[in-house]
């Protein structure tokens, strides 16, 4: 990939524009007072995400990331090449021999993809040997058009019909199938096919490239879900299922939902929820906040209510949270309506899922139990509340003082005015004070920030003492000091300077 294509797939038009120019949101695209030319009238200038273009109806500029820089800016095109590059964290040198040879790789591996993708989606609809995957997507209710949509394919279940169909038809290097994970090597019997037997998922990037695949096994065949290793291509805590035909539903309707399998992928986008998207049999990463960011700060988890999907969701939270500049520290917000976001400007709700359902089986069965789901999605502090005190008896002492440990750290993360928005609440939660609460925050955040003073010692939470009914006395307990030793020698004395 050259450094002008790097450029423009890592720096957003949106968010690169919207830094010197208010814009809004009209439709699928955003408009503002153009800076190019006097205007205090009418919004004239529109920024196009999809295309990642602008133009002004006024003045006629138009073009690119490149074109809007080079204008705000006064720079020629190779100026405005360092200036992005720098701003996106490309270095900008002469190709070496190598790079143009990855280039060329790069570009074999895409076709090898694609190829495959036409291979298997041929054996689901047409090969006679495809009925068991045939009899699996219709099984989960999925249409010809989703089928076609998202080009779903089957893997025949023998060592090498792809690898003989690669090779010796199309004239493929194994060297580079095995580069694109679409086949494997054994030390003793040779070359494979890595997907045998199995319903096939093609994984596109952004651009809508094939950059690898998902298989889920029928019957009882393990793994259940088989992924394309990290390739040049393929790296799963960088890709997001579905993100190809989710991206212009996630700008229009400004918000990203995010489910945990294909299936809930395609079910979603089959019924006209298309702002779904999933990742791949992996926790949600910062690598996929990343992709998120550039289309929505409006981000919905809805993840299986087990317990697995619970502790998913949290892991989720993390990233999210994580997800900021690194020079600048995560800060928890709440906005209207005790919606809670970071810093990062990402706000989050957690889509609370029935027990035993998942967002395929409910969208299918009740697309309209799912739409109110949507609409009434849980705050994210309300979740972790929730979530933290589930199971405990508040009545009880004990349990209280667990709950207390657990949400304390995220309280004291809040500042002030936040955090008495939530201690009123958990007042009667808890049954105590709100004074009492705002109390044990601050002594947390003191305890913490003599932690992190002396990064030597490990820290502590603090020991919640007296915890009676109501009345909570948050001190730090404090251990008596040990008794120094009378003498000091570690070892005991020789004789000559004992005692007589």
């Amino acid at each position: 990939m050259s450094p002008i294509d790097e450029i423009k797939e890592r720096i957003d038009i949106v968010e690169l524009i919207s830094q010197q120019v208010e814009l809004r949101r009209t439709g699928r695209s955003y408009m503002g007072f153009c800076p190019f030319h006097p205007n205090s009238r009418t919004p004239a200038f529109v920024v196009y995400p999809d295309t990642q273009s602008f133009y002004c109806f006024g003045c006629h500029a138009a073009g690119t990331v490149f074109d809007y820089v080079m204008r705000q800016q006064g720079l020629d095109f190779p100026e405005a090449l360092r200036v992005l590059a720098e701003r996106a964290g490309i270095e900008l040198r002469p190709p070496t021999e190598d790079e143009e040879q990855q280039d060329q790789q790069r570009t074999r591996l895409l076709e090898i993809n694609s190829l495959t993708a036409r291979y298997f989606n041929y054996i689901a609809l047409q090969h006679p040997r495809g009925q068991p995957g045939r009899d699996y997507l219709a099984q989960r209710g999925l249409n010809s058009d989703t089928i076609e949509a998202f080009q779903l394919g089957y893997s025949l279940n023998e060592t090498a019909h792809l690898l003989t169909y690669l090779t010796t038809k199309k004239g493929y290097d194994p060297a580079d199938l095995l580069a694109a994970g679409v086949i494997g090597q054994h030390e003793t019997r040779g070359a494979y096919d890595r997907f045998r037997g199995r319903v096939m998922f093609p994984i596109r990037n952004a651009k809508g490239q094939v950059v690898g695949f998902g298989g889920r096994a029928l019957g009882d065949a393990q793994p259940k879900y088989l992924n394309t290793p990290q390739t040049m291509l393929f790296d799963k805590s960088h890709t997001l299922y579905g993100l190809d035909r989710a991206r212009d539903a996630i700008r229009q309707q400004d918000a990203c939902i995010i489910v945990e399998g294909y299936v809930d992928v395609l079910t979603a986008h089959q019924h006209g929820f298309r702002n779904v998207v999933a990742p791949l049999g992996t926790a949600l990463t910062s690598g996929h906040v990343a992709l998120i960011r550039k289309l929505s700060h409006n981000v919905y988890l809805a993840l299986d209510a087990d317990a697995a999907g619970q502790r998913a969701t949290l892991r989720g939270l993390a990233a999210l949270q994580r997800s900021t500049d690194a020079d600048t520290a995560p800060q928890t917000v709440v906005a209207e309506g005790g919606l809670v976001h970071w810093s990062n400007d990402l706000n989050l709700r957690i889509i609370q899922m029935p027990a035993g359902s998942d967002p395929d089986d409910l969208i299918r069965t009740n697309p309209e139990q799912w739409q109110a789901l949507l609409e009434h999605a849980l705050p994210v502090m309300d979740f972790y509340i929730q979530y933290h005190t589930a199971g405990l008896n508040l009545r009880e002492a004990q349990d209280r003082r667990t709950a207390l440990e657990r949400l304390l750290p995220l309280l004291a993360d809040l500042d002030s005015m936040q955090q008495r928005v939530y201690v009123a609440g958990l007042e009667d939660v808890l049954g105590m004070r709100a004074e009492l609460l705002l109390d044990l925050i601050q002594e947390h955040r003191r305890t913490q920030r003599k932690a992190s003073q002396r990064p030597a010692r490990r820290a502590h939470p603090p020991r919640l003492l007296g915890i009676n009914g109501p009345q909570v006395h948050g001190q730090t307990a404090r251990r008596s000091p040990k008794p120094r030793r009378s003498h000091r020698c570690v070892r005991p004395p020789p004789a000559y300077c004992r005692r007589r």
